[in-house]
């Protein structure tokens, strides 16, 4: 695949600012131009031996940081994705941040205060699993604020990722699209697979059953949120290694564009003598 082909690949699962999203319209099991599971996971390995790369040279560089907010509904495999992504990057330069209920301590200030601590330093590549979404989306299906205050953090959000992108941070984000017929699949698996039955909770079916009110939270927060310096992209994500291969792809991809290069050696080091 070439360069133009990587582009077009973006462009495909980006949503353009200012655009209509329809969700229910959207592909949720695409597998591209692969026939074979083997050979999305031949391309993905390809780019994880490229993006190994250039996050050492990013780090090294360190000059900006990049934020990848991933957001999908339970099962959607933000786990997985991390999993099996950011397999071999240097762990010195990556951080995974999983934002659960707020702390007492955390409600007690603005919504955005948590988010800001986690946001990922110069030369890091920082990962939220869920993120300052969760403010437009399970707390307004749960009703847990007022209308009035949920729909004025659309604004906040943007004029937040605004702030990080004008310091240096690369924001990518990330909705993995699953049908409802998918995450029963999944649920039904964790339930009969021993080794995952731990990760069932009877309160994902409770969350399941307001799907309809999840999708209509998702579609306003990226049709509210997909800027041009912050993006949105929905990738279909019923199949795994499909998922694997388009986030990993557009990672990479986004690296290579911004070229970070190992800084210059300090002067004089040909005659270092190490005894």
């Amino acid at each position: 695949m070439n360069i133009s082909d990587y582009k077009r690949v973006r462009s495909k699962y980006k949503v353009t600012p200012g655009s209509t999203v329809d969700l229910s319209a959207l592909p949720t099991a695409e597998t591209g131009e692969f026939k074979k599971k083997k050979q999305a996971v031949k391309a993905l390995k390809k780019f994880r031996k490229e993006l190994a790369e250039l996050q050492s040279r990013f780090y090294a560089w360190d000059k900006k940081a990049m934020l990848i907010v991933l957001q999908g509904m339970d099962t959607a495999g933000k786990d997985g994705t991390i999993k099996h992504v950011m397999r071999g990057v240097n762990p010195q330069g990556v951080t995974v941040t999983s934002f659960k209920v707020p702390s007492a301590e955390e409600l007690a200030h603005d919504f955005l205060w948590r988010i800001h601590k986690a946001t990922p330093r110069r030369g890091m590549i920082g990962i939220f699993n869920r993120s300052h979404y969760e403010d437009v989306l399970v707390v307004r299906v749960h009703n847990l604020v007022p209308p009035d205050v949920w729909s004025r953090r659309y604004d906040q959000i943007n004029a937040f990722e605004k702030h990080l992108t004008e310091n240096g941070v690369i924001i990518l984000k990330f909705f993995l699209h699953i049908s409802k017929e998918e995450q029963a699949r999944r649920l039904q698996a964790r339930l009969d697979t021993p080794d995952k039955r731990w990760k069932f909770n009877k309160g994902d079916l409770k969350e399941r059953a307001l799907w309809d009110d999840y999708m209509a939270a998702y579609t306003d927060a990226v049709q509210k949120c997909s800027t041009e310096y912050a993006p949105w992209y929905i990738i279909p994500s019923d199949v795994k290694w499909y998922r694997n291969y388009v986030v990993g792809q557009i990672i990479t991809e986004t690296l290579h564009e911004l070229n970070p290069q190992y800084p210059e050696p300090e002067e004089g080091l040909d005659d270092v003598v190490i005894v």
